[in-house]
């Protein structure tokens, strides 16, 4: 009879320690950035200077707003666009960690004319996405759009800043 009562406590024991050291369970919250228009961008077609198309575009011009980008979003409308601005001419490169969205890359030069177009970059991959030749600017928009624009190289673009 003792045995059975020392073998019932040590049972109710063992699960009374297996209940109460549970693990809080916390809830990981999704990173949700919203877009900010910091102003309007207009492309320019090489031979005519004539409207290619427009996009309000976020600013991205201190480290970490060029460091994080477009990090964390999962969708962008079509309209929209990111332009990065760098204080002088260099090579530049990028990759797409935490960035969820397929993007085209189009890297400028300090006169505003497109040097290199980067299409398609994959979402969440980390290799490094060069522009081959120096830009002091560089535009993200989702992917498809530079074909459906038929943004080329030596086209231009002009932008203004309403902040």
């Amino acid at each position: 009879m003792m045995k059975r009562i020392v073998l019932t406590l040590f049972i109710g024991l063992i699960l009374f320690s297996l209940t109460s050291c549970k693990e809080d369970k916390k809830t990981i919250k999704p990173i949700k950035i919203e877009f900010k228009k910091d102003g309007v961008l207009t492309f320019f077609k090489s031979k005519s200077d004539s409207i290619i198309t427009t996009f309000d575009i976020e600013i991205a011009d201190t480290d970490y707003e060029t460091q994080t980008g477009l990090m964390h979003r999962h969708t962008m409308k079509d309209n929209r666009g990111m332009l990065f601005i760098f204080p002088n001419m260099n090579l530049r490169s990028f990759y797409m960690k935490n960035t969820f969205i397929p993007l085209d890359i189009i890297y400028l030069d300090k006169d505003k004319f497109i040097v290199n177009i980067l299409e398609n970059a994959e979402p969440l991959d980390e290799s490094s996405l060069s522009s081959k030749v120096p830009a002091q600017y560089v535009f993200e928009i989702n992917a498809g759009l530079t074909q459906k624009w038929f943004l080329k190289v030596g086209d231009s673009m002009m932008f203004t800043n309403i902040n």
